[in-house]
């Protein structure tokens, strides 16, 4: 194989026992120096785990190693365990970081880690699990990061170097294989030129303030049309096309737009229904309303893509588009991180996002993440990226710092979970707060900023001290079965020690464990729950009351999450054999969001039948429950034999 400069210079410090970190664009061909480290380790018997950030991710990269190294390949992700002692094995970064907390000795076969998507340390919910696992890495093991973007590379693989004291390489490639081009949709026309386009923004603007307050500000004279758009991109060869936008019921709509169109002659439409059709029975959806509803999109070329999608579903329109058959897929952002999906054209319906609690302007690293699926190495010479721009919603300064600023700085989330401080507390005791220098957050700090992160560990550990988990410098009965929950930790182990969860039946521990993980949506109305079901709610609420007035005292930020009982019908029609679309009824969750919490509640369970404290009886009625949550579509190892 005939490797770029970039490629060839990381394989060659690899070669010689150096971890690396790559920072090259989407598509640029990060994926075959990974390959390169399982090929080199499956020649010489050594281990490797590759982690990644979302499951979809993890699940593609099985299915893609599967069809080069067959059975050398594993996948563990919570609620998937399949070929678990293969040496390669694909994981969560969750699972890498429990496994290194829970059972170091198990990963001494493994020389090598890969972490797709690095610069994920930087997510404010889940980067701190990023960073828990490189600070505590075992020290036989070498590292190679891979990202998109990391402006601050210096400073991160100076971080990850003086922790581990490791030889570490940096290899930055800056140039795409395939160039960007950047064009604009404003009044309904395209523009190629930024300065056409602040004119004709500024324009606009300019006959809007001389109407006066009489006019809507935020209507456009001449409204920008998908229509429009889609032909536009048509016409100049700009398909497959990914059209990104923030609203599952947004991809599914602009969708609909473009049922007059077609994108496919006839013996594409042949191939692309037969295709469909073998994916439908392979995956077992023939009886699926929303497979039904996509078919008619599908036969024109056309498709969306969003988390709420049955997963097998999302699987099919995956598959559909790596064909080349699929020309035009509506989807939000998810599509963009780390799967390969590329296309011609990328376009953007808008460049505000939701970020955690607040909608705000997209940051430029999350902008060349999905502009980055534009253009097709070995197929495309150039790819092209549109934004749709309505100047009442974006300021043109805001838009050049998305498209041609600099990306943001990948920073520490550091914000260590009770399970992990009890690990720490378990094997360090009070000299745990030794850990905390390991960290990048403390790499990166100012003073100020490494007291603040000082005291909220002492909180938190003054906290576990108060609230019983620790005493007299050792873990209790009730803080050694929290330190083997991760997230959920302190209700758990309140009901635990108090003997409720010994004693709630299969329908009551089922109806918990959704709870805990049930994130509720902003207009989610709690349903009419059974007696059995507010009862839980109401010992549920009262320990929280608790757990939450403690913590406030303590001054612990964020605060433990609340359980919702939203699902709490669902849940006990789907463990009493009801069929997804009869379970479905019972909520207010899309399909795909029903399947994600179950099996959120099946990882759960899981996690408590590995616990060291779990009594015979539990570990029994869970082994029981299990088959009975995890069957049918919430299968997921079902899903990726289906492959």
């Amino acid at each position: 194989m005939q490797y770029d400069r970039f490629q060839a210079e990381a394989i060659d410090y690899i070669k010689r026992g150096h971890s690396v970190i790559v920072c090259a664009p989407t598509g640029a061909g990060k994926t075959a120096i990974a390959e390169h480290v399982l090929e080199s380790c499956i020649a010489s018997n050594q281990g490797v785990i590759y982690t990644a950030p979302v499951k979809a991710l993890s699940n593609q990269k099985f299915r893609d190693f599967q069809k080069n190294y067959r059975d050398k390949i594993g996948i563990l992700t919570g609620d998937v365990s399949l070929n678990p002692d293969a040496p390669v094995l694909i994981m969560t970064t969750e699972i890498f970081r429990n496994k290194i907390l829970d059972e170091p000795q198990g990963l001494k076969k493994f020389s090598w880690v890969i972490y797709d998507e690095i610069h994920y340390i930087d997510n404010s919910e889940r980067g701190t699990v990023w960073e828990e696992s490189l600070m505590l890495l075992p020290a036989h093991m070498r590292v190679l990061g891979l990202s998109a973007t990391v402006p601050n590379i210096e400073e991160f693989s100076q971080w990850l170097s003086s922790v581990h004291h490791m030889p570490l390489k940096i290899i930055v490639e800056k140039n795409r294989p395939v160039p960007l081009h950047f064009r604009f949709q404003a009044q309904n026309k395209i523009i190629d030129d930024f300065k056409d386009l602040r004119k004709a923004c500024f324009a606009q603007c300019l006959r809007y303030e001389y109407r006066g307050r009489r006019q809507d500000f935020r209507r456009e004279a001449h409204p920008n049309r998908v229509i429009t758009l889609i032909q536009h991109v048509r016409q100049n060869n700009g398909l497959p096309c990914i059209y990104f936008c923030f609203s599952r019921r947004r991809c599914e709509e602009l969708a609909g737009e473009l049922l007059g169109f077609n994108f496919l002659e006839n013996d594409e439409r042949e191939k692309i229904a037969g295709l469909f059709d073998e994916l439908i029975r392979r995956f077992d959806l023939g009886h699926e309303p929303s497979a039904s509803m996509l078919y008619p999109l599908i036969q024109r070329g056309i498709g969306y893509h969003h988390a709420g999608m049955l997963p097998t579903l999302k699987e099919a329109v995956e598959q559909l588009f790596t064909s080349g058959l699929l020309k035009v897929i509506f989807t939000t952002e998810t599509f963009a991180l780390g799967i390969n999906m590329p296309a011609r054209s990328v376009i953007f319906d808008e460049l505000r996002k939701f970020y955690g609690s607040y909608v705000r302007n997209l940051k430029t690293r999350d902008f060349y993440q999905m502009a980055g699926r534009a253009g097709r190495r070995g197929i495309d010479t150039e790819g092209f990226v549109y934004s749709r721009i309505n100047p009442h919603r974006i300021d043109m300064e805001e838009l050049r710092r998305i498209i041609y600023g600099a990306p943001e700085r990948v920073n520490s989330q550091f914000n260590t979970s009770y399970a992990t401080l009890l690990h720490l507390y378990e094997k360090y005791r009070e000299r745990f707060l030794e850990i905390y220098p390991l960290s990048y957050h403390f790499y990166q700090a100012n003073v100020r900023k490494k007291e603040e992160a000082y005291y909220l560990l002492r909180q938190k550990i003054s906290f576990l001290k108060s609230a019983g988990y620790i005493r007299n410098n050792e873990l209790t009965v009730k803080g050694k079965f929290a330190s083997g929950i991760y997230g959920y930790e302190l209700i758990l182990s309140e009901l635990f020690e108090n003997g409720s969860l010994e004693n709630f039946n299969e329908t009551e521990l089922c109806i918990l464990m959704a709870a805990i993980v049930f994130e509720p949506r902003r207009n989610d109305t709690l349903p009419p729950l059974s007696r059995a079901a507010k009862h839980l709610k109401n010992l549920c609420e009262n320990l929280m009351k608790q757990i939450l007035r403690q913590e406030s005292r303590f001054k612990i930020y964020p605060p433990s999450k609340t359980p919702h009982f939203h699902l709490a019908n669902a849940v006990h029609a789907w463990i009493n054999g009801e069929s997804f679309h009869k379970t479905l009824a019972h909520a207010t969750s899309d399909e795909g969001e029903l399947v994600r919490y179950l099996r959120m509640s099946h990882q759960l369970f899981r996690e408590i039948l590995a616990n060291r404290l779990s009594s015979k009886d539990l570990k029994e009625k869970i082994s029981r429950l299990i088959p009975k949550i995890n069957r049918d579509i919430v299968d997921a190892e079902r899903q990726l034999r289906a492959n």
